[in-house]
């Protein structure tokens, strides 16, 4: 896949022939490595989407800005008015995981959504809890059957969280829906991790679905015990006069300051 930023029917013709891949990144650092290592979307905060030098570092990451649902002013037009910020804000499309009447509003207006199925973090409470969706012949019928109103509705695509691969097949060889794969195989069209689990800085839970390829923790450890070092070292050489030194210090013509002793000693 030639490294360009993706159009949405780009993304729907591809569907079943690529696997995209999908990183949260929340840094500067972060999504310039998201850009550097051939990563093709983004999901971010809509604060760091704004800001005007976003697409110098990220010139060709498809940019999906998310907010937690009750972070939104809600309802419907509060939704809109926010999709229609992040659109102006060079948004290629928006997370949304409200009612599907919501995104309907915001999809006939021509602003591609993704929501939500399976194990959705903001309304778990209905289905028991952190703990996967779709093992029932029921529950995943449940998961179909959103998918189903989502299309309907207009949606672009539907972030797909931990639910048994094979419902993610079934699934997927009967919408149209882009399926973003969090925990729910490889019968998705995008495979999506946080950065902060994939770097290993994640100080919290780290979901089972997710992998670890580094550990930045103690890496980001090690850096701050060179700090203290080189502070410490700082600290020791001023107590001691050892610093300044000649090298470090500019220093004046004798004649100069002869002249300047002179003046100084008429006042």
């Amino acid at each position: 896949m030639a490294h360009k930023k993706p159009t949405v029917a780009d993304i729907r013709a591809n569907k079943g022939k690529y696997q995209y891949t999908m990183m949260r990144t929340e840094t500067w650092d972060e999504l310039a490595a998201a850009q550097a290592s051939g990563i093709d979307m983004v999901s971010v905060p809509p604060e760091m989407l704004a800001q005007k030098h976003f697409r110098d570092i990220a010139p060709t990451l498809f940019a999906i800005p998310g907010l937690p649902l009750y972070a939104n002013e809600g309802p419907a037009d509060g939704f809109l008015r926010w999709g229609f910020e992040m659109m102006r804000n060079g948004a290629d499309a928006v997370y949304c995981a409200a009612s599907v009447a919501t995104v309907k509003r915001m999809a006939d207006e021509g602003i591609p959504v993704i929501g939500h199925v399976g194990l959705i973090p903001h309304t778990c409470t209905w289905t028991g809890g952190f703990k996967a969706v779709g093992k029932t012949a029921a529950s995943a019928m449940k998961v179909w059957e959103l998918c189903q109103r989502y299309e309907e509705a207009g949606a672009f695509g539907v972030e797909i969280e931990v639910v048994p691969p094979e419902v993610t097949v079934e699934i997927s060889q009967r919408t149209s829906l882009f399926l973003v794969s969090m925990g729910g195989g490889k019968g998705g069209d995008c495979q999506y991790l946080f950065a902060c689990d994939v770097l290993g800085y994640n100080p919290g839970h780290v979901p089972r679905h997710s992998k670890k390829y580094a550990d930045l923790a103690k890496e980001y450890a090690r850096i701050q015990d060179i700090r203290v070092s080189a502070f410490s070292s700082f600290v020791t050489e001023v107590q001691s006069g050892a610093w300044p030194t000649q090298e470090f210090i500019v220093s004046a013509p004798k004649a100069e300051m002869d002249a300047f002793r002179k003046m100084l000693s008429g006042k």
